[in-house]
């Protein structure tokens, strides 16, 4: 293996040399997007319990400001203690993007570290937007190349988006491509993130976005010093791959760079739930939409799935806390069969005790499809068969889930989606909201980025 390619190499090469003008219009435009999707689940998610604890840290060890500002207090901290914050506030409310093929959830990493150095120096938008399709174009590919046994056991969001993390920092910053390649190593040995913790409804999701994001930025900024990192983190005998139960696609890398790119395969969620419920919400949703069902008329609920659904799903069986819920298949559809719906503001301490959810929650049961697990994770697809209290039997299949490539948000959805999760706990005003809209949509356009998304204090 030592004679091949480093894919290390191939990688950092293709980071270092990507330029803004690479960029297609219809890639810049989906970036921007992206950006402004991810700032709504950061404003969205910034009071929430993770962020809270992870601020008692920052305030104990950290300035007190700083250049960053930290979306929770609205406050100047680090860049590092900001994209720490930011990243783990934008992993709380299930509203984030994802990739399909790399189960990776990209902004959630990359926007935090970019935004906190954007704040921290002058940065053009344009590079910014070009930093950016770089850590996705990283974090994709190495998810893609680690593979389904990864994620078995790994967050890949956790693991692969440190790398992410690594390579946009290391872009903006202007890093040569050796030391594109000691960053890159030097994020692969910390990158981590176990499952384990849905059992417990711990908060080591947010933890695992928050140390993604920050430790890619100390990758690169200890690479910009001097610091070295492993030149095969990815394929060599004691790397990632070999460490973390990678399946070694390494076509993904070697052939997948920018064919197309990532972002333009990345995925708006719809429902404010884990992705893996999706497929079956959209499904359910359609049946009792076209059959006019009340919840009296569900006699049980069978959704066929792939493999994955289980295993991150399965753990979840009697949801106690409202980011557990989004994590339970059964919880889900049952706010899709009572209200046809499951925004961000339908999970809630209320919910999660309603007696009516409770009784459609357990009328639920997760069957593993082989014909599905088959086509995941390039599709990620569900049947759901709705037997009723009179004895019908109703079916329907979703191919592609609201948010997907092929079935996607329009600009206007986007739009909407971000003023509901911007004002869900007064984060920022209707001035602030319609501004952050607008200087989204023009980033690149923005000689710097960072001060036009800095957001004023209340008063």
């Amino acid at each position: 293996m030592q004679d091949s390619p480093s894919l290390s190499r191939i990688l950092t090469d293709f980071v270092h040399n990507l330029v803004y003008d690479d960029l297609s219009a219809e890639v810049v435009h989906m970036t921007k997007a992206l950006y402004l999707d991810w700032l709504g689940s950061a404003l969205a998610g910034a009071s929430a319990a993770p962020v809270a604890a992870l601020r008692g840290f920052t305030d104990s060890m950290g300035p007190g400001d700083g250049p960053a500002q930290a979306l929770d207090r609205l406050s100047g901290t680090s860049a590092y203690f900001a994209a720490m914050l930011n990243a783990a506030a934008s992993h709380v409310v299930e509203q984030d993007d994802v990739h399909n093929g790399s189960v990776f959830h990209p902004a959630t990493v990359v926007f935090p570290p970019l935004l906190a150095l954007a704040q921290s120096r002058p940065v053009h938008g344009r590079d910014f937007i070009a930093a950016a399709v770089a850590g996705y174009e990283t974090g994709i590919r190495v998810g893609e190349y680690l593979g389904r046994g990864h994620y078995r056991v790994f967050h890949t969001t956790g693991t692969a988006g440190t790398l992410a993390a690594a390579m946009a920092c290391g872009k903006l910053m202007g890093l040569s491509a050796d030391a594109l390649g000691h960053a890159l190593g030097s994020a692969g040995t910390q990158a981590a993130g176990l499952w384990e913790f849905l059992r417990t409804a711990a908060h080591s999701k947010q933890l695992h976005t928050a140390k993604a994001a920050a430790d890619g930025m100390l990758a690169a900024s200890a690479a910009s010093f001097g610091l070295t990192g492993a030149a095969r983190i990815l394929d060599g005998e004691q790397g990632m791959n070999a460490g973390m139960l990678g399946e070694g696609r390494a076509g993904r890398i070697l052939e997948g760079l920018g064919k197309p790119f990532g972002v333009l395969e990345t995925s708006f969620k719809f429902h404010a739930s884990c992705r893996h419920t999706h497929p079956s919400a959209d499904a359910l949703l359609a049946i009792v939409t076209e059959h006019d069902l009340a919840p009296d008329d569900i006699a049980a609920v069978e959704t066929h799935v792939y493999q994955a659904a289980i295993e991150v799903l399965g753990p979840v069986t009697d949801p106690r806390t409202v980011h557990q819920a989004k994590f339970s298949m059964g919880f889900v559809l049952a706010l899709i069969a009572a209200r046809r719906r499951a925004g961000v503001a339908d999970f809630s301490d209320e919910t999660l005790s309603d007696p009516l959810l409770r009784a459609l929650h357990d009328k639920v049961r997760m069957v593993l499809d082989p014909e599905i697990d088959a086509a995941y994770p390039a599709r990620w697809n569900a049947r759901v068969i709705v037997t009723t209290t009179d004895g019908r039997r109703l079916s329907h299949t979703c191919e592609v889930p609201k948010g997907d490539p092929d079935n996607p948000l329009s600009d206007v959805e986007i739009e909407e989606k971000f003023v509901r999760l911007a004002a869900l706990h007064d984060a920022v005003d209707n001035d602030d909201a319609r501004r952050l809209v607008e200087s989204a949509w023009r980033l690149d356009q923005l000689h710097d980025a960072g001060a036009a998304f800095r957001i004023a204090r209340p008063g």
